[in-house]
């Protein structure tokens, strides 16, 4: 597997994400640690998950999945691997349990730390703005916990271009730790909030970019289909963003992967995962598993081999105005 740099760093990551935000909601633990042992035999070295993984589910309070990840970190040699969490969402009943606050990072910090049983987070994010708390605080405190090693790169989340850039100048002015990866929603069929701006930024200012739902939401697999009905128990039932992509235009790029994929013996996935891979300001996709099998289908898309008329057709297929 060629690993890539993160941004300007010299952090090296392998070309695509274990994603974590299923296990503890579609996936048990030794679900979670059989892809990540599979994960880790096929060469990936990031994975990548949040303190409020999964606190949606079955009323939990949240970091199971870091839980998950800190258990089965304890059987593997810690420095191979890259661990990537966020933190900003709601964590507790009081006003400080959520924010991007110096008060609520330095609590939810301590509490990944504990929760992945390790001393240090590689890449350590904001997971969506805090509208609340000035930039200024927020980059201050990250600051201090890359300078206590208990951090090693910062990044950020759903950030717009304006938001990313003054976050940037923060930092310069400062002498400050900078972000040095973004984590934008980015797929085949959610292309204008990074293509517009971010990608440009990104690039000019040596940013990484882990894009999270690459295949939007399953969509991109091929799973749901033109006039057919839901596949029972999937989650497009209960998901009105899911639902939001079914569209002629959509289905119209289902096609054309499918006909990619079958002219290279691939799937849909893995060529849609292929077309993100060929941006070259894209880092590392961030996938997801609910099982091995899944996993060893989205690895397949390393192996798929895009020609510049595929990707263009792809492109015109789903452009922006």
């Amino acid at each position: 597997m060629e690993y890539r740099r993160m941004g300007r760093t010299g952090l090296k990551v392998s070309p695509l994400c274990m994603g974590s935000m299923n296990f503890g909601w579609t996936a048990g633990e030794d679900v979670a640690y059989e892809v990540f042992s599979a994960a880790a035999d096929a060469g990936i070295n990031f994975i990548d998950t949040a303190d409020v993984y999964s606190r949606w589910a079955d009323d939990n309070p949240g970091g199971v999945a870091e839980e998950y990840i800190g258990n089965w970190l304890q059987k593997q040699t810690r420095s191979k691997f890259v661990i990537a969490t966020k933190a900003r969402g709601q964590m507790g009943d009081g006003p400080n349990d959520v924010g991007l606050s110096r008060a609520h990072i330095l609590d939810a910090v301590e509490d990944s730390l504990r929760r992945l049983k390790t001393d240090y987070i590689d890449l350590y994010q904001v997971h969506a703005p805090d509208e609340d708390t000035p930039l200024e605080e927020t980059m201050c405190v990250l600051n201090d916990l890359v300078r206590s090693g208990k951090v090693r790169y910062i990044g950020a989340s759903n950030f717009e271009a304006w938001r990313l850039c003054k976050s940037l100048w923060i930092s310069d002015v400062n002498n400050w730790a900078r972000f040095d990866c973004l984590q934008p929603h980015y797929s085949l069929v959610v292309r204008a909030g990074y293509e517009r701006e971010l990608m440009r930024l990104c690039k000019e200012e040596g940013v990484g970019v882990i894009p999270w739902s690459p295949l939007a939401g399953g969509f991109l697999t091929g799973k749901y289909r033109r006039d057919q009905a839901l596949p029972e128990g999937s989650r497009a039932h209960d998901s009105p963003r899911l639902q939001a992509y079914f569209t002629d235009k959509n289905f119209d790029v289902i096609d054309k992967l499918e006909e990619i994929a079958n002219a290279q013996n691939k799937t849909i996935a893995q060529v849609a995962l292929a077309w993100q891979l060929s941006n070259d300001t894209v880092t590392s996709p961030i996938i997801g598993a609910n099982n091995v099998d899944q996993l060893n289908d989205n690895l397949g898309c390393l192996e798929v081999k895009l020609s510049d008329a595929d990707v263009e057709a792809l492109n015109e297929l789903t452009a922006w105005e």
